[in-house]
């Protein structure tokens, strides 16, 4: 049985571990995170403690992960996981066939199987927009058939101590046997700007300066501005930041996908793009953490990161007005 001192959660799409420091800083005791990603596993394995399984999640049983944890149905406390997002993404090409699309099955298979008392999914707000409506419908529908009370909120990570403009949906379910319903927690009323986050910066790896026609665009897009402003070839990706803002939102890729100029965040005054240090102050990460792999690797892992301190404000809540108050009161499962 599990040490009910500690909160417990399982994470699955893991990923980089966004998520899980946002757990971890509010004390949690992450159970167990599994990725198919080597480098999401190498990353979380840099800088926590807890198993991580690299396995592909549909060959995954739950009487393995109830073995495997030493819990009884019912007695997880949060079970957290972020689906693929690629093919509900409006910055690339939108695919409502996507196999990645019909990942959250597997999610509320795990919901099904391990029965927590609370449950937190993450993903992009491009599932509530135009031939992706009906998907997210269909996962609002298919979460609400469960035995919990559902929720679903779009939240921008810039009210929440993240330097970054960055809108996600969080989709939070309580078990209904507590007969509490979820809640968000409110806003912090001030933002912080590009300048405040990287002050003292440390030195970190970057893709060097610009050249070429990439640096005469550098050279022309004001702090604030979108390289397709500027240029008919650049990107509506490519963005210089500005001192007094918050950070645009960081993507998954950086380079040159589809033009000359590609895509990133251009640091505000030099021309180049952020470095790997600069990116993990815009994104809450501390400056110790570690990210594994080459430059585009590292950017990937952070573009697709749950941003770590506006879920420690979302778990803090939970904690809070949820766990703290009643979470001994429901069922447990004498069953596994």
């Amino acid at each position: 049985m599990v040490n009910k001192k500690q909160y417990t959660v399982i994470s699955i799409f893991a990923g980089g571990g966004g998520s899980s420091l946002g757990y971890h800083l509010n004390g949690f005791k992450e159970l167990l995170a599994i990725d198919c990603d080597s480098n999401s596993c190498e990353t979380l394995r840099a800088n926590f403690v807890f198993p991580v399984w690299e396995k592909d999640i549909k060959e995954i049983t739950i009487k393995e992960i109830l073995k495997f944890c030493k819990i009884k149905t019912g007695e997880l406390d949060i079970l957290d996981g972020s689906p693929p997002c690629q093919g509900f993404s409006i910055v690339k090409k939108r695919k409502i066939n996507d196999e990645r699309n019909d990942l959250f099955k597997e999610y509320i298979r795990f919901i099904v199987g391990l029965q927590p008392k609370v449950f937190i999914m993450e993903n992009v707000p491009g599932m509530m927009k135009g031939i992706m409506k009906g998907k997210f419908n269909e996962i609002l529908f298919s979460l609400k058939l469960l035995d919990y009370n559902v929720k679903v909120k779009l939240m921008n990570a810039m009210w929440y101590e993240v330097p970054q403009n960055r809108e996600r949906l969080f989709f939070i379910g309580i078990r209904k046997d507590f007969n509490i319903e979820p809640s968000f927690p409110d806003p912090i009323k001030r933002v912080i700007t590009v300048k405040e986050a990287l002050q003292g910066c440390p030195m970190g790896l970057s893709d060097g300066e610009f050249t070429g026609e990439r640096l005469e665009l550098s050279l022309r897009i004001k702090p604030g501005g979108v390289g397709k402003n500027y240029d008919k070839k650049s990107s509506r990706c490519l963005r210089k930041l500005a001192w007094n803002r918050p950070s645009a939102t960081i993507l998954k890729s950086v380079g040159k996908p589809k033009s000359s100029f590609g895509n990133g965040l251009i640091h505000p005054h030099f021309n180049r793009h952020l470095t790997i240090a600069e990116l993990k102050r815009v994104s809450s990460f501390p400056d110790d953490y570690k990210f594994i792999g080459k430059f585009r690797e590292q950017w990937a892992r952070i573009g697709n990161s749950v941003m770590p301190k506006m879920m420690y404000h979302i778990v803090k809540n939970i904690k809070i007005n949820f766990l703290n108050k009643y979470s001994n009161k429901g069922r447990i499962h004498n069953y596994s």
